[in-house]
């Protein structure tokens, strides 16, 4: 089985988005860290997170899937900018330390001119910086479609940011197969022989989560934009196969498909069913 579940605000506090999740009938949640375009945040109450601490080990949820703000560039060719993505992802991680165990998903970035390498570089080194084997968190990089500068539209990208990291223990993968698909890995036809592909790059053992979206471009378009489950290009049948895939199994599955409530507890319940079917 999976564990699926789709983006919550966390306006009215940590609790309130684990009952949401309940009452839509999932069993992980995704939520930003942040505002995700301007980087302000709130300041977390203990006893709020301790609250869904325990609602979620009472529900039998999966890992949670935080996602830190889109503001946040750690390899930008303005100094400013990459001292600001440090100050929020060292602010966000302290944060996670008030849910143990969960999961901490970004965007590598865009190196905006400075070049693949040089942007590796810096993400590489914000990561050394923060990343301890005192970490409770797992911290996700996510695999993206590649358009303009993103760093991370290729595995390979995404591994050599991996190779200069020293406390990798608490680096993974999150897979957008939104993402993935546009960046250009058939999905559709050949899912087995992209996530081997993954297996021999990165390694499967760090694919920690999914974010699960269709998309509305063609294979390999470099757009990035998700669309609800079946209703593009990938379709249906891809969704489901990924979802039940063996590989896969025991993983937090995020929806980001342009859903309101309704659409997203139906989602829920279309993989829901495929699992108990």
């Amino acid at each position: 089985m999976i564990y699926i579940g789709c983006h919550l605000s966390v306006t009215n506090g940590y609790l309130a988005m684990g009952e949401t999740m309940s009452r839509f009938g999932g069993n992980t949640f995704a939520w930003f860290t942040r505002n995700p375009r301007g980087g302000k945040t709130r300041p977390v109450v203990p006893e709020d997170a301790e609250a869904l601490r325990r609602h979620l080990e009472k529900n039998a949820f999966g890992p949670l899937v935080a996602h830190g703000s889109y503001t946040m560039n750690l390899c930008s060719a303005k100094e400013e900018t990459r001292a600001n993505a440090m100050d929020m992802l060292r602010q966000d991680l302290q944060r996670m330390e008030l849910l143990p165990g969960n999961l901490y998903n970004f965007h590598p970035g865009s190196h905006t001119g400075l070049g693949s390498e040089a942007g590796i570089e810096w993400i590489a080194k914000a990561l050394n910086e923060l990343l301890t084997p005192k970490l409770h968190t797992t911290v996700l990089l996510e695999t993206m479609a590649g358009k303009g500068s993103e760093i991370g539209g290729t595995f390979e990208e995404l591994r050599e940011i991996i190779d200069r990291v020293i406390c990798r223990d608490h680096l993974g993968i999150c897979f957008d197969t939104c993402h993935t698909w546009d960046a250009g890995y058939d999905l559709v036809k050949d899912f087995d022989g992209v996530l081997q592909h993954f297996d021999d790059v990165i390694g499967l053992h760090r694919l920690k989560a999914v974010h699960f979206n269709d998309s509305k471009n063609d294979c390999g378009s470099h757009k990035d934009r998700h669309e609800k489950l079946g209703r593009g290009f990938l379709g249906m049948e891809a969704m489901k196969r990924i979802a039940l895939h063996p590989a896969l199994q025991g993983l937090p599955f995020i929806l980001e498909t342009p859903n309101e409530e309704e659409g997203y507890i139906k989602e829920i319940e279309t993989v829901q069913n495929w699992m108990n079917h």
